[in-house]
């Protein structure tokens, strides 16, 4: 199929026909619609095939005058979408036109951007189309054991719609560990959720013990084929009872027989990646594009 790929700076993107495209897309996500790019991106220009057949957001910043492609915070995966998904030789094409116009790149593509010989990253998925009594047997018996044992303390499921408390208890639990997170990330991302809770498309759940408070808590984005869990946060005391397996557990009950898939996103850590997989999720990799056309000394600083 003959195409051309055109340039387009983010003033000349037309946002209308860019989201019917993602919207339809093989391979679409929540990530690359333009209402999530505009909060979350510090600059985004694209690249386009066709009549917006193809896209290719590119997200950059500026540095010592040269302008890099970078993964904008809470965005796991971004890269070429459209109908169908573009082939190895189309995708060969878009990383040309990029490389023509960034000096240097680390970026996330999506499950549908697999280009040999570039590295791989996990990411677990449970399709919820199921009735619940099949998803559950689908889980492990550790996962079993563990939800019946957090039962008997009569801990409560609770829809909330406090996506501030979310975003505060994950910062309190996990920046430190997680320090390329910085103010204006976390800001934008709180922006972003407001926009989302407008669009009905953010769920937000938590696990609590009578008379003692919060024990976990969960903030997901949702479309229309997909729920994302971008932070799930367990407290100590929660983790002592199993407060993180009952959530998860109630919140596949929850979606359970619906047209959703649970996107865990991530993880290639083992121990997080146990979890999932003990609910019956299973591996849908994306992948990691790094290149480096800095000049000589700049480019052996960024190696």
């Amino acid at each position: 199929m003959a195409f051309e790929i055109s340039y387009l700076t983010h003033k000349l993107i037309d946002k209308k026909k860019w989201d019917h495209c993602i919207r339809g897309a093989s391979n679409s996500l929540i990530y690359p619609n333009t209402w999530f790019l505009d909060k979350m991106a510090e600059n985004w220009d694209a690249l386009v095939a066709g009549d917006y057949e193809w896209v290719m957001p590119l997200t950059f910043r500026k540095k010592w005058g040269f302008k890099y492609l970078y993964q904008p915070a809470f965005t796991q995966q971004l890269g070429i979408f459209g109908k169908p998904a573009p082939d190895e030789k189309m995708m060969g094409l878009f990383i040309k036109e990029a490389k023509k116009k960034f000096s240097f790149a680390e970026i996330f593509l999506n499950n549908g951007n697999c280009i040999a010989g570039i590295p791989r990253r996990d990411n677990f998925i449970l399709n919820l189309h199921d009735s619940y009594e099949t998803l559950e047997a689908g889980y492990k018996d550790d996962l079993r054991k563990n939800v019946k044992r957090a039962k008997t303390f009569g801990l409560l499921y609770q829809d909330s719609e406090d996506y501030h408390l979310a975003i505060n208890c994950f910062r309190k639990e996990y920046s430190s560990r997680l320090s390329h997170l910085k103010e204006k990330d976390y800001q934008c991302f709180t922006d972003l959720c407001a926009i989302a809770s407008e669009k009905k498309m953010l769920v937000t759940r938590k696990v609590e013990l009578p008379d003692s408070g919060l024990l976990a808590i969960i903030l997901l984005l949702r479309d229309s084929r997909r729920l994302y869990n971008i932070m799930s946060t367990t407290l100590a005391k929660g983790r002592r009872l199993e407060a993180n397996h009952f959530l998860f557990e109630q919140l596949i009950r929850e979606f359970a027989n619906s047209d959703l898939i649970l996107d865990f996103e991530g993880s290639d850590i083992a121990g997080i990646a146990n979890f999932y997989q003990k609910f019956g999720a299973v591996n849908e990799p994306y992948f990691f594009l790094r290149f480096n056309k800095l000049p000589w000394p700049i480019k052996y600083i960024k190696k």
